[in-house]
Parts: C-alpha cells; sequence; structure tokens
C-alpha cells in the first residue's frame, strides 16, 4: 500500500510541476506520467543516496541548499529515461524539482497513516 502511495504522490508532483513550469511536457498523457512517477521514485530511491553522498561536501557547505540541485538532477534523469517525459533545461529542472517537493510534502504531509483516525474516531498514539 505504501509503494502505491508513494507512486500516485510521484503522479501527482509531477503533473503538478507540469502544470506550472511550462517547460516540463508528459505530452498530455497520462501513461507517460505514470511512467515517469514510476521512473522519478526509482531513480530516487537507487541513484539519489549516492549522489547525495558524493556531493555531501557541498550539501553540507550550502546548508541543504545542493539538495535542491540534487533533486533537479533526478528529475533530468528522469527526463532521460523517459522518452515523452520532457524537462526544458537547468532552470525548468530547478523549479520542477522545488514544486516536486513542495507537492509531496504537502501530500505526504495529509495521506500519511499516523495522522489517520482509526474506525473509533481516535487517532493512534
Amino acid at each position: 500500500m505504501r509503494v502505491l502511495l508513494w507512486w500516485a504522490t510521484n503522479i501527482a508532483a509531477l503533473f503538478v510541476a507540469a502544470t506550472i513550469v511550462p517547460a516540463i511536457d508528459f505530452g498530455d498523457n497520462f501513461w507517460v506520467l505514470v511512467v515517469a512517477g514510476l521512473v522519478f521514485g526509482l531513480v530516487n530511491l537507487v541513484v539519489r543516496p549516492i549522489v547525495i553522498l558524493l556531493a555531501l561536501p557541498a550539501v553540507l557547505l550550502t546548508l541543504g541548499l545542493a539538495l535542491l540541485l540534487v533533486n533537479a538532477l533526478m528529475l533530468y534523469l528522469t527526463d532521460l529515461i523517459v522518452g515523452r517525459f520532457e524537462v526544458g533545461g537547468f532552470w525548468s529542472a530547478v523549479a520542477g524539482a522545488l514544486i516536486v517537493w513542495l507537492v509531496n510534502l504537502l501530500l505526504h504531509g495529509l495521506l500519511h497513516e499516523r495522522s489517520w483516525p482509526d474506525l473509533r474516531g481516535r487517532r493512534p498514539t
């Protein structure tokens, strides 16, 4: 269930980014967005930790600001892997990464399992 939630939030975040940033495009094909959401999640799962480890000095020196550039790189890698998903350039990737981060933050905050009430109306402890 958690993987489906993760995948759905990535799809929603990429959709919002493509709606706001004109240079991010999925060709108005929902299935391209579905594949891009899966690839983006897998890239974040596999490649992102390695890149963060390699860029750790820059991350520390910029107090974490370099993580935005790492996220932009993950969005660009998704562009390279998914043929019909396009990111226009560097600034589009940075803007898209910021939007994806904000949407994922919002959705995960709203949909987090610990915040769901149980059947008796109480929140779990």
